[in-house]
């Protein structure tokens, strides 16, 4: 296990126990992460903290995740953390890293769970533990289980990178743009290195579709980007021309409507190159992130619970990114649903996804207590109804 150091100045009492139990959950999870679909260890993990808090635990028979609940009724307050880990190279090793915060998103609502046993408030608080963010397919995969039919609220929250909010601030709305991943397969015959006019090589398309997806123009007003993210051709034999290929490629923009505009004008492309190249192309669109719907009711729970733990001005109003993230389909696929997420500055770097990125652990108090604010305010408003 890798050590983690923090110190902390001038904590006493249960201050400093639930600064201890975060940073305790924090490292287990941390060293324990699993990908997307396979966070079989996390689910369990959870589940059992969650029962020992004495919360209604649900678990699924056909994948991963769980919710759980505290109270009766409504309204219905929830919580969402994403639970997943990235598979990518980390000092010369692959491996399942947290390299996106999702080890400490867990730690903090679990830092909910343990706060909010201490509250009084009508109604139920929900925590929902959602896996596969990664692939941007969780959150579908909690709506078909029916998890926030009946909520009314939901919350979430997510670090930033130090280039979107500095440490010590949080903006009660993240503006997520987005986003969309697509999967290309060419499928040929190999040939031999001297007869190249035998099959069509699978890296001249991948490289023919990669310079022309390039030149794509949008609207040059709305942030977007498109780029190729993955590649695989060949094998260990360099006398041999690949007739099969397999890339990946990454889309982002900062609205719904440019974000297909470029999907259509690189279908285009693919199928240009096919025609050019008497290639055989197929196409599998992975995942689709839509674009951050905005909920003014839930903005302003959340600016309440900033304002109270960090005062008001470490509150930052908006903050737009060209990051995604599933936790909008909760709103796209439930229009009654008020949400929003939370971005929260922790001096993130050197980056989100970096395989060695860092933040300031005491940032996994301040996120806690954030949204326990936030959810009590929520309950508030239902107080005297």
């Amino acid at each position: 296990m890798s050590q983690v150091i923090i110190i902390y100045f001038g904590m006493r009492g249960n201050q400093l126990t639930i600064k201890n139990e975060l940073l305790s959950h924090f490292e287990y999870l941390h060293e324990h992460a699993e990908i997307s679909w396979k966070e079989i260890n996390t689910t369990n993990y959870i589940k059992k903290v969650l029962k020992e808090l004495e919360y209604d635990v649900h678990t699924f028979e056909n994948c991963t995740g769980l919710y759980a609940d505290l109270g009766q009724g409504k309204p219905v307050v929830a919580v969402r953390a994403d639970i997943d880990a990235l598979w990518q190279e980390v000092d010369g090793e692959y491996k399942a890293n947290h390299s996106c915060g999702h080890d400490a998103h867990m730690s903090i609502v679990i830092g909910v769970a343990k706060l909010m046993k201490e509250q009084s408030f009508k109604g139920t608080l929900r925590l929902i533990f959602q896996p596969a963010e990664e692939k941007g397919t969780g959150a579908l995969k909690m709506i078909e289980k029916g998890v926030v039919e009946d909520v009314d609220y939901l919350y979430g929250i997510h670090l930033r990178p130090v280039q979107e909010l500095p440490y010590g601030v949080a903006s009660p709305v993240i503006v997520h743009g987005a986003g969309c991943m697509i999967d290309g397969y060419i499928k040929g015959s190999d040939s031999h290195g001297a007869r190249p006019h035998l099959t069509t090589n699978a890296v001249d398309v991948i490289t023919s579709i990669n310079q022309q997806i390039k030149q794509i123009n949008v609207n040059p007003q709305v942030p977007n980007s498109i780029k190729m993210t993955y590649i695989n051709a060949g094998g260990d034999n360099r006398n041999i021309i690949p007739g099969n290929g397999h890339f990946g490629v990454d889309i982002r923009a900062q609205n719904n409507d440019i974000l297909f505009e470029i999907q259509h004008k690189f279908f285009n492309i693919v199928e240009g190159v096919k025609q050019a190249m008497n290639a055989n192309i197929e196409c599998e669109i992975l995942s689709h992130m839509p674009a951050a719907i905005l909920n003014e009711e839930a903005i302003s729970f959340a600016s309440k619970g900033i304002k109270k733990v960090i005062g008001e001005g470490n509150l930052v109003n908006t903050l737009v990114t060209s990051g995604g993230d599933d936790f909008h389909f909760y709103t796209i696929k439930n229009p009654q649903l008020q949400a929003t997420m939370i971005g929260l500055g922790c001096d993130l770097a050197p980056g989100l996804h970096h395989p060695n990125m860092k933040f300031n652990l005491n940032s996994l108090e301040t996120g806690t207590n954030i949204l326990v604010e936030t959810v009590l305010a929520t309950f508030a408003k239902f107080k005297n109804v």
